[in-house]
């Protein structure tokens, strides 16, 4: 559950953040005594350097240190240690930017999620004064949103496969009154989803195909996710790498917590969002290397690796997509180790040749500290997904530019002049501030800031 802001007339300490250049100011303006304690406790302000001072019965008031410029452009969430603090209210003080505000409430809700399915873990019992100029309502729901994706990522894939990821997908409809309609099994051939079957025919837990529509004005925005709940690789089984594949339905995970913040704040949009959800695994009928399917949009691929198996998945989903006209096309998925050799675990790539929908979802990064990085959709390299005797291959053994090529396949299903691709991670590595080791959005918050631009709200 997202933790709730303090009321503004709630009885509250000062938490106080300062700067590296601003701290002789500071120690100024505090009692010796507070002076004497800062000292001995060796406070000099550094990032996410915190302090309780002592006072009365126990703690009157938090110091926190803002480092400099240049420590602060290192880190998002520099100050999100500031969650921890003692039991009760606590409010800012501090000359802040608008920006600076909205990023340490943001970072306060981010760091109080855990993941406790299945180990009881204790959980904060600190609660923030919404910051001057913050947006209460704006933050909750990208927090809601995000802890939504983390619970869904960091869900082992005993407990979220394909009927899991079903249920929380139409649960989620159902919050909202939203319409959910669901594919599948034998029914994904009857109703032309042909790779979305054979990616996840060799389960026990039936392939599928989610569905789900919000809203009646404004303009249309469809999200489409990747929601393979466990890749083993296939018959091309991983050799190594399959320990995170969880996570691997991290788009679909994505597209489902963007889709609560669209929903929780009403935004006036026509909402569409498509899950591809399958599991990757091994049996006797299991999709075989050199195979040729017939997508539905009728193109052929050969499938020269079977687990390069997200592409298929979403080939069937994006053209479905887009036989409904739509005015702004986004897809999700974690789909090429390449994505994370070019950029780190931190990093979502995206790929768009709008160059309005570009500007804003950069615009929305930096606002929201949902960094991205665009990559390009390179058309000269289009023949290198062309096999000799199919439309498409999944996987050509070039060795070289794997995000770029997988982004050129999908591109072809898409076939729309307003689309965008994103090539995430969904996972942090280790701790981080406001980020958890384990599952993580990449890209929601940017989009939704994105979103009035992109779409003429």
């Amino acid at each position: 559950m997202v933790p709730a802001f303090a009321e503004a007339d709630a009885v509250s300490r000062p938490l106080y953040v300062v700067a590296v250049d601003g701290l002789a100011d500071f120690l100024a303006g505090q009692p010796e005594a507070v002076r004497a304690w800062l000292a001995a406790c060796g406070f000099a302000a550094g990032l996410g350097d915190l302090r309780l001072i002592p006072g009365g019965d126990g703690v009157a008031a938090a110091v926190i240190g803002f480092g400099t410029a240049a420590t602060r452009a290192r880190g998002r969430f520099g100050l999100a240690k500031a969650a921890g603090l003692p039991a009760g209210a606590w409010h800012l003080v501090g000359a802040l930017t608008q920006g600076e505000r909205d990023e340490v409430a943001l970072g306060w809700l981010l760091s109080q999620y855990r993941f406790d399915r299945y180990r009881k873990m204790a959980a904060s019992d600190a609660a923030l004064v919404l910051p001057e100029g913050c947006d209460g309502a704006r933050l909750l729901a990208m927090a809601a949103g995000e802890y939504l994706i983390r619970d869904l990522i960091n869900t082992p894939a005993q407990d979220m496969g394909p009927d899991e990821l079903e249920a929380a997908f139409v649960g989620l409809a159902g919050r909202f009154g939203a319409r959910a309609k669901v594919v599948k099994g034998a029914a994904l051939l009857e109703q032309n989803f042909p790779m979305i079957h054979a990616v996840g025919r060799a389960s026990p837990r039936e392939p599928r195909l989610l569905e789900m529509h919000w809203g009646s004005v404004g303009p249309s925005l469809t999200l489409v996710g990747k929601g393979v709940c466990f890749d083993t690789g296939g018959l091309n089984i991983k050799t190594a790498g399959m320990l995170l594949m969880k996570k691997d339905m991290g788009g679909a995970a994505t597209v489902m917590g963007l889709a609560q913040m669209i929903m929780q704040l009403g935004l006036p949009v026509r909402l569409r969002v498509i899950v591809a959800a399958v599991e990757n695994v091994i049996a006797g009928n299991a999709l075989k290397p050199k195979d040729i399917l017939t997508s539905r949009k009728g193109l052929t691929v050969e499938v020269n690796d079977t687990d390069a198996e997200g592409r298929l998945v979403l080939g069937d989903a994006l053209a479905l997509a887009t036989e409904t006209p739509t005015d702004v096309l986004i897809s999700m998925a974690t789909l090429t180790g390449a994505a994370r050799t070019a950029l780190g675990p931190d990093l979502a790539p995206y790929y768009t040749d709008d160059a309005v929908m570009a500007q804003a979802l950069e615009d929305g990064a930096r606002a929201t500290f949902d960094p991205v990085w665009r990559l390009p959709f390179h058309t000269p390299y289009e023949p290198i997904i062309e096999p000799s005797i199919a439309d498409l291959d999944n996987a050509p053994g070039w060795g070289f530019a794997g995000s770029v090529t997988a982004a050129l396949f999908l591109r072809r299903f898409a076939d729309h002049p307003r689309y965008m691709h994103f090539d995430i991670y969904g996972h942090t590595p280790a701790d981080a501030p406001a980020r958890p080791k384990g599952g993580v959005g990449q890209g929601a918050r940017a989009i939704l800031a994105g979103l009035p631009a992109m779409l003429g709200l």
